[in-house]
Protein backbone atom coordinates (compact mmCIF):
# COMPACT_ATOMS: atom_id res chain seq x y z
CA UNK A 1 0.00 0.00 0.00
CA UNK A 2 1.29 3.42 -0.98
CA UNK A 3 0.37 6.76 0.60
CA UNK A 4 1.27 10.43 0.24
CA UNK A 5 0.73 12.71 3.20
CA UNK A 6 1.58 16.37 3.78
CA UNK A 7 3.15 17.95 6.81
CA UNK A 8 3.56 21.67 7.39
CA UNK A 9 6.97 22.05 8.99
CA UNK A 10 9.11 25.09 8.16
CA UNK A 11 8.12 24.21 4.59
CA UNK A 12 5.30 22.07 3.26
CA UNK A 13 6.71 18.54 3.15
CA UNK A 14 5.37 15.72 0.99
CA UNK A 15 5.84 12.30 2.60
CA UNK A 16 5.74 9.33 0.24
CA UNK A 17 5.39 5.93 1.91
CA UNK A 18 5.60 2.32 0.75
CA UNK A 19 4.03 0.63 3.76
CA UNK A 20 4.84 -2.89 2.59
CA UNK A 21 8.56 -2.18 2.23
CA UNK A 22 8.60 0.18 5.24
CA UNK A 23 10.25 2.88 3.13
CA UNK A 24 9.58 6.60 3.17
CA UNK A 25 10.63 9.63 1.16
CA UNK A 26 10.31 13.31 2.08
CA UNK A 27 10.20 16.04 -0.59
CA UNK A 28 10.20 19.80 0.01
CA UNK A 29 9.18 21.46 -3.27
CA UNK A 30 9.49 25.09 -2.18
CA UNK A 31 13.11 24.61 -0.97
CA UNK A 32 14.62 23.81 -4.35
CA UNK A 33 12.42 20.78 -5.09
CA UNK A 34 14.70 18.78 -2.82
CA UNK A 35 14.41 15.28 -1.41
CA UNK A 36 15.39 15.73 2.24
CA UNK A 37 15.00 12.23 3.71
CA UNK A 38 14.82 8.63 2.58
CA UNK A 39 14.27 5.96 5.19
CA UNK A 40 14.15 2.20 4.67
CA UNK A 41 13.23 -0.06 7.60
CA UNK A 42 14.02 2.77 9.98
CA UNK A 43 17.47 3.46 8.56
CA UNK A 44 18.30 6.92 7.21
CA UNK A 45 19.83 6.55 3.77
CA UNK A 46 20.52 10.26 3.33
CA UNK A 47 22.47 12.73 5.43
CA UNK A 48 20.91 16.11 6.26
CA UNK A 49 22.48 19.11 7.97
CA UNK A 50 19.26 20.39 9.57
CA UNK A 51 20.80 23.69 10.69
CA UNK A 52 21.75 24.64 7.12
CA UNK A 53 18.44 23.38 5.78
CA UNK A 54 16.42 25.66 8.07
CA UNK A 55 18.43 28.73 7.00
CA UNK A 56 17.23 29.83 3.53
CA UNK A 57 20.36 31.96 3.13
CA UNK A 58 22.59 28.87 3.12
CA UNK A 59 22.93 26.18 0.48
CA UNK A 60 21.68 22.81 1.71
CA UNK A 61 24.16 20.16 2.75
CA UNK A 62 22.12 17.02 2.69
CA UNK A 63 19.32 15.24 0.93
CA UNK A 64 19.44 15.27 -2.88
CA UNK A 65 20.03 18.83 -4.17
CA UNK A 66 19.24 19.49 -7.85
CA UNK A 67 21.94 20.81 -10.20
CA UNK A 68 20.52 22.89 -13.08
CA UNK A 69 21.32 24.49 -15.51
CA UNK A 70 24.99 23.84 -14.67
CA UNK A 71 26.98 21.38 -12.59
CA UNK A 72 29.90 22.73 -10.60
CA UNK A 73 31.13 26.29 -10.98
CA UNK A 74 32.24 28.61 -13.78
CA UNK A 75 35.43 30.69 -13.78
CA UNK A 76 34.45 33.91 -11.97
CA UNK A 77 30.87 32.54 -12.13
CA UNK A 78 30.55 33.83 -15.69
CA UNK A 79 29.78 32.42 -19.13
CA UNK A 80 29.17 33.85 -22.58
CA UNK A 81 26.11 33.15 -24.71
CA UNK A 82 25.49 34.74 -28.10
CA UNK A 83 28.19 37.33 -27.44
CA UNK A 84 26.77 38.39 -24.08
CA UNK A 85 28.22 37.64 -20.65
CA UNK A 86 26.10 36.25 -17.82
CA UNK A 87 26.70 35.44 -14.18
CA UNK A 88 25.60 32.08 -12.81
CA UNK A 89 26.61 30.75 -9.41
CA UNK A 90 27.82 27.25 -8.59
CA UNK A 91 25.43 24.43 -9.54
CA UNK A 92 22.92 26.93 -10.98
CA UNK A 93 19.61 28.07 -9.53
CA UNK A 94 17.50 24.89 -9.59
CA UNK A 95 18.38 24.05 -5.98
CA UNK A 96 17.42 27.51 -4.69
CA UNK A 97 14.07 28.23 -6.32
CA UNK A 98 10.61 26.95 -5.31
CA UNK A 99 9.23 24.13 -7.46
CA UNK A 100 5.49 23.51 -7.93
CA UNK A 101 3.78 20.17 -7.39
CA UNK A 102 1.79 19.07 -10.45
CA UNK A 103 0.95 15.40 -9.90
CA UNK A 104 0.68 12.81 -7.12
CA UNK A 105 0.14 9.09 -7.57
CA UNK A 106 -0.32 6.18 -5.14
CA UNK A 107 -1.22 3.40 -7.57
CA UNK A 108 1.43 0.63 -7.55
CA UNK A 109 3.98 3.21 -6.37
CA UNK A 110 4.18 6.53 -4.57
CA UNK A 111 5.20 9.39 -6.83
CA UNK A 112 5.13 13.15 -6.89
CA UNK A 113 6.00 15.44 -9.80
CA UNK A 114 7.52 18.89 -9.31
CA UNK A 115 8.03 21.58 -11.94
CA UNK A 116 10.38 24.53 -12.34
CA UNK A 117 9.54 27.12 -15.01
CA UNK A 118 11.65 29.97 -16.27
CA UNK A 119 10.80 33.41 -14.94
CA UNK A 120 12.18 36.93 -14.93
CA UNK A 121 14.90 36.13 -12.38
CA UNK A 122 16.11 33.01 -14.23
CA UNK A 123 16.14 34.79 -17.60
CA UNK A 124 18.41 37.48 -16.13
CA UNK A 125 21.16 34.91 -15.57
CA UNK A 126 20.13 32.24 -18.12
CA UNK A 127 18.36 33.76 -21.15
CA UNK A 128 16.07 30.87 -22.04
CA UNK A 129 12.46 29.84 -21.52
CA UNK A 130 12.24 26.33 -20.12
CA UNK A 131 10.19 23.89 -18.12
CA UNK A 132 11.82 21.17 -16.05
CA UNK A 133 9.71 18.39 -14.54
CA UNK A 134 11.05 15.83 -12.06
CA UNK A 135 9.02 12.84 -10.91
CA UNK A 136 10.18 11.22 -7.68
CA UNK A 137 9.09 7.57 -7.53
CA UNK A 138 9.30 5.43 -4.40
CA UNK A 139 8.76 1.70 -4.77
CA UNK A 140 10.21 -0.88 -2.38
CA UNK A 141 13.90 -0.16 -1.74
CA UNK A 142 14.20 1.91 -4.92
CA UNK A 143 14.01 5.63 -5.55
CA UNK A 144 13.79 6.75 -9.17
CA UNK A 145 14.03 10.34 -10.40
CA UNK A 146 12.57 10.79 -13.86
CA UNK A 147 13.46 14.09 -15.53
CA UNK A 148 11.92 15.98 -18.43
CA UNK A 149 13.76 19.05 -19.75
CA UNK A 150 11.89 21.28 -22.25
CA UNK A 151 13.20 24.20 -24.28
CA UNK A 152 10.37 26.70 -24.75
CA UNK A 153 12.67 29.27 -26.35
CA UNK A 154 13.04 30.23 -29.99
CA UNK A 155 16.82 29.63 -29.76
CA UNK A 156 18.85 26.48 -28.90
CA UNK A 157 19.16 25.97 -25.13
CA UNK A 158 22.43 24.63 -23.68
CA UNK A 159 22.50 23.10 -20.20
CA UNK A 160 23.98 20.49 -17.92
CA UNK A 161 22.15 18.85 -15.06
CA UNK A 162 22.72 16.46 -12.21
CA UNK A 163 22.21 15.58 -8.58
CA UNK A 164 24.31 16.04 -5.44
CA UNK A 165 23.03 13.27 -3.11
CA UNK A 166 24.45 13.13 0.40
CA UNK A 167 24.58 9.53 1.64
CA UNK A 168 24.73 8.78 5.35
CA UNK A 169 27.63 6.48 6.18
CA UNK A 170 29.28 4.77 9.09
CA UNK A 171 33.03 4.16 9.29
CA UNK A 172 34.41 5.43 5.97
CA UNK A 173 37.22 2.88 6.06
CA UNK A 174 34.49 0.23 5.78
CA UNK A 175 33.22 1.58 2.46
CA UNK A 176 33.85 -0.33 -0.78
CA UNK A 177 33.45 1.40 -4.15
CA UNK A 178 32.50 0.16 -7.59
CA UNK A 179 32.98 3.16 -9.86
CA UNK A 180 33.12 2.32 -13.57
CA UNK A 181 36.14 4.46 -14.39
CA UNK A 182 39.88 3.94 -14.23
CA UNK A 183 40.83 7.56 -13.61
CA UNK A 184 39.69 10.77 -12.00
CA UNK A 185 40.38 14.48 -12.14
CA UNK A 186 41.34 16.02 -8.79
CA UNK A 187 39.27 19.21 -8.85
CA UNK A 188 41.73 20.97 -6.54
CA UNK A 189 45.03 20.20 -8.31
CA UNK A 190 43.44 19.78 -11.78
CA UNK A 191 45.58 16.64 -12.19
CA UNK A 192 44.46 13.26 -13.52
CA UNK A 193 45.15 10.15 -11.44
CA UNK A 194 44.50 6.44 -11.89
CA UNK A 195 41.75 5.02 -9.66
CA UNK A 196 42.33 1.76 -7.82
CA UNK A 197 39.01 1.65 -5.97
CA UNK A 198 40.20 3.40 -2.80
CA UNK A 199 40.06 6.90 -1.34
CA UNK A 200 42.33 8.53 1.25
CA UNK A 201 39.82 9.63 3.87
CA UNK A 202 42.55 11.38 5.87
CA UNK A 203 42.42 14.20 3.31
CA UNK A 204 40.52 17.27 4.49
CA UNK A 205 38.43 17.23 1.32
CA UNK A 206 38.03 14.81 -1.57
CA UNK A 207 36.62 16.29 -4.77
CA UNK A 208 37.21 13.91 -7.68
CA UNK A 209 35.50 13.81 -11.08
CA UNK A 210 35.30 10.47 -12.90
CA UNK A 211 34.80 10.56 -16.66
CA UNK A 212 34.98 7.99 -19.47
CA UNK A 213 32.44 5.85 -17.62
CA UNK A 214 32.44 2.20 -18.71
CA UNK A 215 28.86 1.49 -17.63
CA UNK A 216 25.63 3.13 -16.47
CA UNK A 217 25.91 1.81 -12.91
CA UNK A 218 28.00 2.42 -9.80
CA UNK A 219 27.76 1.01 -6.28
CA UNK A 220 28.97 1.64 -2.74
CA UNK A 221 28.97 -1.06 -0.06
CA UNK A 222 28.86 0.23 3.53
CA UNK A 223 30.05 -2.73 5.59
CA UNK A 224 29.57 -0.93 8.89
CA UNK A 225 25.87 -0.33 8.11
CA UNK A 226 25.41 -3.63 6.25
CA UNK A 227 23.96 -2.08 3.12
CA UNK A 228 24.81 -1.71 -0.54
CA UNK A 229 23.73 1.31 -2.51
CA UNK A 230 23.48 1.05 -6.30
CA UNK A 231 23.26 4.10 -8.55
CA UNK A 232 21.96 3.59 -12.10
CA UNK A 233 21.87 6.46 -14.60
CA UNK A 234 21.14 7.11 -18.27
CA UNK A 235 23.82 7.58 -20.92
CA UNK A 236 23.33 11.36 -20.81
CA UNK A 237 25.28 11.28 -17.53
CA UNK A 238 28.87 11.66 -18.68
CA UNK A 239 30.54 11.72 -15.29
CA UNK A 240 30.36 10.90 -11.59
CA UNK A 241 31.74 13.23 -8.92
CA UNK A 242 32.81 11.93 -5.53
CA UNK A 243 32.92 14.51 -2.73
CA UNK A 244 33.35 14.28 1.02
CA UNK A 245 34.84 16.17 3.95
CA UNK A 246 37.03 14.73 6.69
CA UNK A 247 35.16 14.10 9.94
CA UNK A 248 31.70 14.25 8.35
CA UNK A 249 29.53 11.12 8.24
CA UNK A 250 28.48 11.50 4.62
CA UNK A 251 29.80 10.97 1.14
CA UNK A 252 28.40 12.30 -2.15
CA UNK A 253 28.33 10.30 -5.37
CA UNK A 254 26.95 12.71 -7.95
CA UNK A 255 25.79 11.94 -11.50
CA UNK A 256 26.51 14.93 -13.79
CA UNK A 257 25.62 15.23 -17.47
CA UNK A 258 28.67 17.47 -18.03
CA UNK A 259 31.64 18.80 -16.11
CA UNK A 260 32.48 22.20 -14.72
CA UNK A 261 32.54 25.10 -17.17
CA UNK A 262 30.76 23.13 -19.91
CA UNK A 263 28.62 26.21 -20.73
CA UNK A 264 31.85 27.83 -21.92
CA UNK A 265 33.73 24.82 -23.32
CA UNK A 266 30.76 22.95 -24.80
CA UNK A 267 32.17 19.62 -23.61
CA UNK A 268 29.36 17.06 -23.02
CA UNK A 269 26.89 19.95 -23.02
CA UNK A 270 23.28 19.12 -23.85
CA UNK A 271 21.78 21.52 -26.38
CA UNK A 272 18.03 21.40 -26.98
CA UNK A 273 16.64 22.78 -30.23
CA UNK A 274 13.74 25.24 -29.95
CA UNK A 275 10.66 23.36 -28.79
CA UNK A 276 12.64 20.16 -28.14
CA UNK A 277 12.74 18.13 -24.94
CA UNK A 278 14.94 15.53 -23.27
CA UNK A 279 14.04 12.82 -20.78
CA UNK A 280 16.40 10.95 -18.48
CA UNK A 281 16.41 8.88 -15.33
CA UNK A 282 18.49 8.23 -12.22
CA UNK A 283 17.72 5.29 -9.97
CA UNK A 284 18.96 4.50 -6.44
CA UNK A 285 18.52 1.06 -4.89
CA UNK A 286 19.45 -0.08 -1.38
CA UNK A 287 20.02 -3.70 -0.42
CA UNK A 288 20.71 -4.82 3.15
CA UNK A 289 22.90 -7.80 3.99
Amino acid sequence: MFTITHQQQQYKTYILTDNTANSQLEVVPERGGIITRWRIQGQEILYLDVERFTNPELSIRGGVPILFPICGNLPDNTYTNNGQQYTLKQHGFGRDLPWAVTEQNTEEKASVSVVLKSNESTRAVYPFDFQVTFTYILQGNTLEIKQHYQNLSSTPMPFSAGFHPYFQCGDKSQLEFEIPSGQYLDQKSKEMHPFNGNFDFEREEIDFAFGHLRSQSAAVTDNSRKLKLTLDYDEIYAMLVFWTLKGKDFYCLEPWTAGRNSLNTGENLTVLAPGASKTSSVKLTVNFF
